[in-house]
């Protein structure tokens, strides 16, 4: 058996997010599975190097599977056309690659990034994928409160209750706001994101930036460890996972 790592890309908008579930027809997985057991001729199961939830999208994913009869390496021109020819429209793959055996697209990866596109005047085609916000926050405001992200590591105020996770526990490695045209964007960098991590703490640096509370409530809500404390959680659809970041060593062993 030989180990591929995948890069793709996908619109969440008409998926039930990435991971494969009990009576939830239409993942990203599931399409993935089927259509690389289509054309590689045996049965495939792609690992995901993280899980996005409905209407989530992503610029920038990987996963791994292990296959027993084909050298893509020998052609993986051959193979991306393939696997494109029989995707549908939202989802893209990029790259197939050997990797070694014991690489796992999941526990690799040192880092991951997401993007929030908020956008400040009504935009017919950006419905799906941006979050209409009818005044503009406070951005100065919200870059200061970001501050107060890096203080912390345990962020059970902006997760889901009852995940089947064993800490609440990530490190903050970069957060910030950014003004692109109409297009208010957060930007916001860790180890590793709880469910709904992303969305709450957009929610949350929102009301900052319109006054609704202050900085140091921020610290009071992060410190409670308690989700009804926080803000809203922004729609799914204005999330990207937009970066994935692995060992110089692993990315060695990428190439070889």
């Amino acid at each position: 058996m030989q180990r591929y790592f995948i890069q793709l890309a996908y619109n969440g908008t008409a998926y039930h997010g990435w991971q494969i579930q009990e009576n939830t027809p239409n993942t990203i997985q599931q399409v993935l599975n089927e259509k690389l057991s289509l054309i590689l001729n045996e049965l495939i199961t792609v690992t995901g190097c993280g899980r996005t939830d409905t209407g989530v999208h992503a610029k920038d994913f990987y996963a791994h599977f292990d296959s027993e009869k084909i050298d893509i390496a020998e052609n993986e021109f051959k193979w991306i056309h393939k696997l494109n020819s029989v995707l549908p429209n939202d989802i893209a793959a990029f790259k197939i690659f050997k990797v070694k055996n014991d690489a796992n697209a999941r526990f690799d990866a040192i880092s991951r990034t997401y993007d929030y596109v908020n956008c400040t005047s009504k935009n017919p085609f950006l419905i799906d994928t941006a979050y209409f916000i009818k005044s503009e926050p406070d951005i100065e405001k919200m870059n200061n409160a970001c501050k107060v992200l890096f203080e912390y590591i345990d962020f059970s105020c902006f997760s889901k209750s009852n995940t089947q996770t064993f800490t609440n526990n990530c490190k903050i490695l970069e957060a910030h706001w950014k003004k692109e045209n109409n297009l208010l964007v957060f930007t916001i960098s860790a180890d590793r994101f709880l469910r709904n991590m992303v969305r709450a703490i957009v929610g949350t640096l929102l009301e900052i930036g319109e006054n609704k509370i202050t900085i140091e409530e921020l610290k009071e809500i992060i410190e409670s460890k308690n989700r009804s404390n926080a803000g809203f959680s922004v729609p799914a659809g204005g999330l990207f996972l937009t970066k994935i970041q692995y060992p110089e060593a692993t990315l060695k062993s990428y190439n070889n």
